[in-house]
């Protein structure tokens, strides 16, 4: 049977996010897979979009930019998303790729989108397959 995969994608930092879902897509459809985008706002949505879609998807894609800034807010948002992501694929015994670029500046995240999108997405594809 054909596996169904949802990308939950964080528009915050929009050309960031373009260039990973572009990424994550080329994969997807290499492997002829099935696959549908939810976009939101920022990085701290997507656990309840996975959540809310957990029944529905063999695999989940979540991917966004957090950014460094000056104030610990980049440290609470990416532990607290990333743990959720990572409980969330604990209990529903379902891979989530996480996509999400953690860095210090906007350099350094638009030289990792090319390649964290199909990081995520590889890394979905080969539990799939376990």
């Amino acid at each position: 049977m054909k596996k169904k995969i949802l990308i939950t994608a964080s528009n915050y930092y929009s050309k960031i996010t373009k260039t990973l879902v572009t990424e994550a897509q080329k994969v997807l459809k290499k492997n002829n897979i099935d696959f549908k985008i939810i976009y939101v706002t920022g990085t701290f949505e997507l656990p309840v979009i996975i959540s809310k879609n957990i029944k529905k998807y063999d695999g989940f894609i979540a991917l966004g930019c957090v950014i460094k800034g000056e104030t610990p807010h980049f440290d609470y948002l990416c532990i607290s998303t990333f743990n959720a992501i990572l409980n969330l694929s604990v209990k529903s015994k379902k891979p989530i790729g996480n996509g999400i670029i953690t860095s210090l500046n906007m350099d350094q995240a638009e030289k990792r989108s090319f390649i964290k999108g199909k990081e995520a997405v590889n890394a979905v594809l080969e539990v799939l397959k376990i």
